[in-house]
C-alpha cells in the first residue's frame, strides 16, 4: 500500500498523497537551441510525457527558457547545478520546478536565495542527490556512496528547506546501482514526507538500461514508493517514456494505452512474426485506448494462450484467424492480417 507523501504541485500537475505516478524525462538538446529543444518536447507530449526537464548550464540556457515555457503544454523543470544565479533567473521566467543539488551549489546562504524566491514565484524545487556527486565530506568518510552516505546529504540538504519552512519539495536520491537504489529509497520512504522522483541513474543504452530501470522502478513501485519516475536512457527521450507506461502498466498502476502481448515464436512458427507484430505495434501507438492486443504464432493454441486479450491475431500457414476475447471473428489471408484485426478493433471502439 502507498503511504501518503505530501502533494506539491508541478504546473497543473500533482505529485504525491493519492495521486497517480507521474511519467517525465528530459530533452537531450542544447536548451539554447529552441527549435530542437520544442521539436523534442513536441514529440514527447505526443508520446505521453507529463513533465519535461531541460539542462541550464549558462545564461544563454536560462534564457531559452523563457521563449520554450510559453510553448510547451507540459510543465517545465530547469535543471541547475553550479550557479544559484541561473535558479534566481529562470524563476523569474515561470519554470514550474527547479532541480537543484544543494552539495555542489554551495554556500547555505545560495540554496535559501534559491528558496525564497521559489516561495514568491509559487516554484516546486527537487532536491535531486545523485550517487556520483556527493560531497566531499561523506566520501572522504565513507570511502563509497552508501547508503548512509546518501541518506545523510540528502537530510542536509532537507534541513536548509525545513529552516525556511519550504515544503513545496520533491526528493531523488539515484544511483546507477539497482539494489542500493533500492535501499536509499526504501529508507526515504520511510523517514521524510516529500514526494519520490525515483529511477537508475545512468541506466545505460535502451535494452540494458530498459532491464535495469524496469527491474529497480519495478521494486520500489511494487511496494507503493515513488510519486513520479523518469527512466534514464542513453536514446531518444521517447524511449524513456514508452518504458515507463510498459513498467507502470505490467504493475497495473497506469494502463492508458494499449498494451501488445506477442509469442516468442518457436518451431510451429510459419510466417515472419516478428515483422507483424512490429506492424501491429506501430499502428498502436495511434490509439490512446487500453486495449490488450495479442499478435500469436499459432492458430494452434493462439486464442487460447492470449485469451484475456481484447484482439488478437494468430497466424498459420498462409492463413490466420483473427479474435476477440479469445472468440474466432475472422479467417483471412495472411497478407489481410493486420488490416482486418485494425478493422476490428475500430468497429468495438470509440476513441482513437
Amino acid at each position: 500500500m502507498k503511504n501518503r507523501t505530501r502533494t506539491v504541485r508541478i504546473g497543473n500537475i500533482k505529485l504525491g498523497g493519492k495521486n497517480p505516478v507521474v511519467v517525465q524525462s528530459m530533452t537531450k538538446t542544447r536548451t539554447r537551441d529552441v527549435v530542437r529543444t520544442m521539436r523534442q518536447i513536441r514529440r514527447l507530449e505526443r508520446s505521453g510525457c507529463e513533465i519535461v526537464r531541460c539542462a541550464v548550464v549558462d545564461r544563454r540556457d536560462a534564457a531559452a527558457l523563457a521563449y520554450i515555457k510559453e510553448r510547451a503544454r507540459i510543465p517545465v523543470v530547469a535543471d541547475i547545478h553550479f550557479d544559484y544565479r541561473l535558479a534566481m533567473q529562470v524563476l523569474d521566467y515561470g519554470v514550474d520546478k527547479i532541480r537543484i543539488n544543494p552539495g555542489n551549489i554551495g554556500e547555505a546562504w545560495k540554496v535559501g536565495e534559491i528558496i525564497k524566491k521559489a516561495r514568491e514565484k509559487k516554484c516546486a524545487i527537487r532536491v535531486g542527490v545523485n550517487s556520483g556527486s556527493l560531497p566531499k565530506t561523506k566520501t572522504v568518510r565513507y570511502k563509497r556512496p552508501s547508503t548512509r552516505a546518501i541518506l545523510e546529504t540528502v537530510e542536509d540538504a532537507l534541513a536548509i528547506f525545513d529552516k525556511h519552512g519550504f515544503h513545496d519539495v520533491v526528493v531523488s536520491a539515484k544511483g546507477a546501482d539497482v539494489m542500493d537504489t533500492v535501499a536509499v529509497y526504501r529508507a526515504l520512504h520511510r523517514r521524510i514526507p516529500y514526494p519520490l522522483h525515483i529511477g537508475i541513474t545512468e541506466a545505460g543504452l535502451p535494452f540494458r538500461g530498459g532491464v535495469k530501470s524496469a527491474v529497480g522502478l519495478g521494486i520500489l513501485l511494487d511496494q507503493g514508493i515513488g510519486d513520479t519516475i523518469r527512466v534514464s536512457l542513453t536514446g531518444d527521450p521517447v524511449l524513456e517514456v514508452i518504458a515507463a507506461y510498459e513498467i507502470l502498466g505490467a504493475l497495473k498502476l497506469r494502463i492508458q494505452k494499449p498494451v501488445l502481448i506477442s509469442c516468442p515464436t518457436c518451431g510451429r512458427c510459419e510466417v515472419d512474426l516478428i515483422r507483424i507484430a512490429r506492424k501491429v505495434e506501430q499502428l498502436l501507438a495511434g490509439y490512446t485506448i487500453p486495449i490488450k492486443v495479442a499478435v500469436m504464432g499459432c492458430v494452434v493454441n493462439g486464442p487460447g494462450e492470449a485469451r484475456d486479450a481484447d484482439y488478437g491475431i494468430a497466424c498459420g500457414k498462409g492463413r490466420g484467424i483473427v479474435f476477440m476475447k479469445g472468440k474466432e471473428v475472422k479467417c483471412v489471408k495472411e497478407s489481410q492480417l493486420v488490416e482486418t484485426l485494425f478493422e476490428v478493433i475500430d468497429e468495438n471502439v470509440i476513441d482513437r
